[in-house]
């Protein structure tokens, strides 16, 4: 019986790895499923797409803000949220249409990039803003700290290489958010008040679900900064251990 060859042991994956994997699995499975709309849409350039987009989260995120604690307003909530989920097809649909038919650039994925941080603070500013959180500057506090945690996983890219995903993501923050526009809706309809104030220097907030919406937001973003800041300094690190950068001051002394 001949011998038994040692078996080839498997490389461990780094998580970030796995996640880029998982995350590369699953847009091959969208485009699979957008093929018959992407054919549609072979004259139509990714870039219209993205700008269209991104008026309608606008409006989306407007309709949140005038709404009243009404059944119209109610109804008007309802809107806003079919409106978020129509800007967020389109901006799942504009990059697959690009890779489909040869027409990926950088500066569309910097527009989708850009308009993807205006939306996210349009939408928690109207949000804050709302009669049904009436707190401004607890808006711009949770936009800029959502901002923040963004700006880590693009800077991340931009010096590593690699997109860091960890945290509290867009697409976990754009499904609370529709939740909760459409739960506020609920609740007005069944006639359910808020329950009570928030603590502290906030008690002039109600509790409500688009309150949670914005508190969760905030603090998601701070969270989302605090792991990525954690990934990036290991990660980059590492980059400059096996590749350090030229350094002009010691070829100068060396010359």
């Amino acid at each position: 019986m001949a011998e038994d060859l040692p078996q080839q042991q498997t490389p461990p994956v780094a998580a970030g790895e796995t996640v880029t994997m998982a995350l590369e699995k699953l847009r091959d499975a969208w485009e699979g499923v957008l093929n018959p709309l992407l054919d549609a849409l072979e004259n139509v350039k990714p870039s219209t797409i993205t700008w269209v987009a991104l008026p309608v989260g606008v409006l989306a995120g407007l309709a949140v803000l005038t709404a009243e604690e009404t059944s119209y307003g109610a109804n008007m909530l309802f809107g806003s949220g079919l409106l978020m989920i129509l800007a967020m097809a389109m901006d799942g649909l504009d990059g697959p249409l690009a890779r489909k038919f040869g027409n990926v650039s950088r500066w569309g994925d910097y527009l989708d990039h850009t308009f993807d941080r205006i939306l996210d603070a349009v939408w928690v500013l109207c949000i804050a803003g709302s009669v049904f959180v009436g707190d401004i500057t607890l808006g711009f506090v949770a936009a800029w700290l959502t901002l923040l945690g963004s700006y880590m996983g693009t800077q991340a890219q931009a010096v590593a290489g690699s997109r860091n995903y960890r945290g509290f993501s867009r697409a976990d923050r754009t499904v609370l958010t529709i939740l909760g526009i459409f739960l506020m809706g609920v609740f007005i309809h069944a006639d359910i008040g808020d329950f009570g104030m928030l603590p502290g220097v906030l008690d002039h907030v109600p509790i409500n679900p688009l309150s949670i919406v914005v508190l969760i937001s905030a603090f998601g973003g701070l969270w989302t900064f605090l792991v990525r800041f954690q990934q990036a300094h290991a990660e980059i690190n590492r980059i400059d251990e096996e590749n350090p950068l030229p350094q002009p001051n010691q070829r100068s002394e060396q010359e």
